[in-house]
């Protein structure tokens, strides 16, 4: 509303401010989401909360860990690794360090299980879900990314093109440019962070499998690999997927697999 308050700001400049931008013809809004909505996206945070948290935990057993000489690598794939010296008698480990490191452990145990549960409740979702059911059928989008994109992203018909989602999600690159001369900087990194982190992660996948299966022959995807670093080319893939998932979501079409190779 800044732009439309008048010098001073009070609750009436405020009021007159909020009034002069909802006539606007070219103002933007924040779409209703429906309860169902909500529910989604609370069940898609609160795995996100959890994740984190797990991650949190896990840094700390190896940070504690790592100060008495005990080293693993990241991932929840080497906490085995860790659990078994906490279990070996011959340990040097203090006891108080032993009994808090298998604390530590317990909770990331438990944190996996809360998880799985809601992963389970998500593909469940995705499987009721017609909208999210034509999203997984991208490349690269699973059932918690078509979840996610069901329940945060505004109804397709706010944009114009799947261009206009892309820029929304941040996934498009800033521009200063003047003087009829372009300049294009990085990603501008707006809208919504979740889904531009999911599709870029999904991005990723598809280009660590491209990588090493190898890509098809003349694709676009194998002329990005040829030239392109991966990280760049999974941004770019993620803003194409992002163009996609618009399109499926303004057409109720599933994905053709002979357009992604054009």
């Amino acid at each position: 509303m800044k732009p439309f308050v008048k010098r001073q700001k009070n609750d009436a400049a405020d009021a007159e401010a909020i009034a002069e931008a909802a006539s606007r013809p070219t103002m933007r809004f924040v779409a209703v989401k429906s309860a169902e909505q909500q529910a989604a996206a609370m069940i898609f945070k609160t795995r996100d909360l959890l994740v984190r948290q797990r991650t949190q935990t896990i840094n700390a057993l190896r940070g504690h860990l790592t100060e008495h000489g005990i080293i693993a690598p990241q991932g929840t794939a080497y906490l085995s690794r860790l659990a078994q010296v906490m279990e070996d008698a011959e340990s040097s480990l203090p006891v108080p360090v032993v009994a808090l490191c298998k604390l530590l452990i317990a909770n990331i145990a438990s944190l996996t299980e809360q998880i799985a549960a809601l992963d389970r409740q998500i593909h469940a979702h995705a499987r009721r879900s017609a909208t999210a059911s034509r999203l997984m059928t991208i490349p690269g989008v699973g059932a918690v990314c078509a979840m996610a994109m069901a329940a945060l992203a505004p109804p397709p018909e706010t944009f114009a093109k799947g261009r206009d989602f892309a820029a929304w999600l941040g996934l498009t690159p800033k521009q200063n440019s003047s003087g009829g001369k372009e300049r294009l900087g990085r990603t501008s990194k707006m809208g919504q962070r979740d889904l531009r982190r999911l599709l870029i992660l999904g991005a990723t996948s598809v280009v660590r499998w491209a990588a090493r299966k190898g890509a098809p022959e003349g694709s676009w995807l194998a002329r990005m690999l040829a030239k392109k670093p991966r990280l760049l080319t999974a941004v770019a893939l993620a803003n194409r997927m992002a163009r996609v998932v618009w399109a499926l979501m303004a057409k109720a079409e599933v994905y053709r697999t002979g357009a992604a190779a054009a």
